[in-house]
């Protein structure tokens, strides 16, 4: 393990801590799910707490070994949402969650991976151009003949065998990249603006003309495959780096306008949005066909009123789908108001985590990266949650860590560890922890040393 450092140590002994208090509080909820729904303890009660227990250890270890000096909260608020969003989907689906456990295990490894895999940050900056081309690839997947498909009018899967996968997930994050990198290349251009326009000073074509053009593509294809959450949260992403990137206001609000103007638009043109208003402003009118589960989710939540009914004890199979869009209403129902703004709190805290994070770096590459990480998800957060609630009209993506779906799962959990390694790696430089040889350079070392042997011996 190298060098130790009381900074390091500290972190990931709080960690463990968290971990273990989250296990804890998945594998009480599991048991008082099941004894509401079946009035008996779960007889794979055992098998699971060493499942859990296994992932949860096999993470910690994971950073604690690879990522010693990241963060020590944002591991624990993900496990923590993941549990509950496991429990209510076996409160609500022995077979849904039979897969959610398979999708865990296999997000678990992924994370693992990365680890392992990204060893300095700024090495991915370097593939900027292929993670361009990899995300737009993977928003098309969908609109293959034969390959994707439809699920709830939005064109959003890909069918492979008896896998069904959302490309758009893993997009975000390689669009991500790409944004993060390209602004760090060029943010000092792009904020300089040369050129004016009445009192603004805008910058040269050739500098934004690539990123807006990958943001446009991006958007097009969303709205084009119906996944207008999913168009929104890219919309988001691109505002919020190019504020941050170029540090002008001027972004964000002309941001906040064209998104107005958008959204305008699309009302008048595309009857599916004039409806999903519609909706928003009055399920109980369409309580027979699109209202029914707005409306429903309404019942849900006023039914637990503040403590909840119990876990177990609600209703939320009431509400078609309770494990994947509507898996926040479940929770307000079981778990009351106080559930609920745990849920939120928590995703809080890891919005605080992640722009802590993105403050602390040094790096514009990775401080822009960790800002479009951790947008990704808050903002996915709020538009699910908002829907919910009926604050903003609803449109279907997962709530992350929380939602049935192994894509969403999967994705996240790379994008956890992305942010547990610009954590890390900030904390390398300064001076939080050693700064030692990453695993790659001292094979890369290794096979050096080799070589000046075998040429000395020559």
């Amino acid at each position: 393990m190298g060098q130790s450092s009381p900074i390091a140590t500290a972190r990931r002994n709080s960690e463990l801590g968290l971990v273990v208090m989250a296990a804890g509080i998945t594998a009480v909820a599991y048991v008082l799910a099941s004894l509401g729904k079946n009035s008996q303890m779960p007889a794979t009660i055992v098998p699971f707490l060493i499942a859990l227990l296994g992932m949860l250890v096999a993470t910690h270890i994971a950073t604690r070994f690879l990522a010693r000096g990241a963060d020590s909260t944002l591991l624990p608020m993900a496990v923590l949402l993941n549990g509950i969003g496991y429990v209510m989907i076996a409160r609500l689906n022995d077979e849904r969650a039979a897969k959610q456990t398979t999708w865990t295990f296999v997000a678990v490894i992924a994370f693992v991976l990365t680890l392992l895999i990204v060893q300095r940050p700024p090495d991915l900056a370097r593939y900027k151009w292929t993670f361009l081309f990899v995300g737009a690839g993977a928003l098309m997947l969908p609109l293959v003949p034969g390959l994707g498909s439809s699920v709830g009018g939005a064109r959003i899967w890909v069918s492979l065998g008896p896998i069904n996968l959302q490309p758009g997930e893993f997009a975000k994050i390689a669009l991500a990249l790409f944004f993060a990198a390209y602004l760090a290349d060029n943010r000092e251009l792009i904020a300089a603006g040369t050129r004016r326009i009445g009192p603004l000073r805008i910058p040269e074509l050739r500098y934004v003309l690539p990123i807006t053009l990958a943001w446009a593509f991006a958007v097009a294809v969303m709205v084009a495959e119906k996944d207008l959450g999913s168009a929104l949260l890219f919309f988001t992403l691109f505002t919020v780096m190019m504020w941050v990137a170029t540090e002008r206001a001027i972004y964000l609000v002309l941001g906040v306008v064209i998104f107005s103007v958008a959204a305008y638009i699309a009302w008048r043109l595309f009857p599916v949005v004039r409806l999903r208003v519609d909706v928003w402003l009055d399920p109980w009118a369409q309580y027979q066909g699109k209202g029914y589960q707005p409306a429903q989710a309404a019942f849900a939540f006023a039914n637990g009123g503040f403590g909840g009914t119990g876990l177990g004890l609600g209703s939320p199979n009431k509400i078609p789908a309770a494990s994947t869009d509507y898996v926040y209403a479940a929770i307000g129902e079981e778990l009351g108001m106080v559930g609920a703004t745990a849920v939120i709190i928590a995703f809080l805290l890891l919005m605080g985590a992640g722009l802590r994070i993105a403050i602390r770096a040094d790096r514009p590459f990775e401080k822009l990266l960790a800002t479009g990480l951790t947008t990704i998800v808050c903002m996915q957060a709020f538009i699910i949650i908002g829907g919910v609630l009926r604050l903003v009209p609803l449109t279907g993506i997962t709530l992350p860590f929380v939602s049935y779906g192994g894509s969403s799962l999967l994705a996240n959990y790379v994008l956890l560890a992305l942010l547990l390694r610009v954590s890390d790696s900030g904390a390398r430089r300064r001076g939080e922890v050693p700064d030692l040889l990453t695993i790659g350079e001292r094979m890369e070392a290794r096979r050096l040393r080799r070589g000046e042997r075998q040429a000395g011996h020559a």
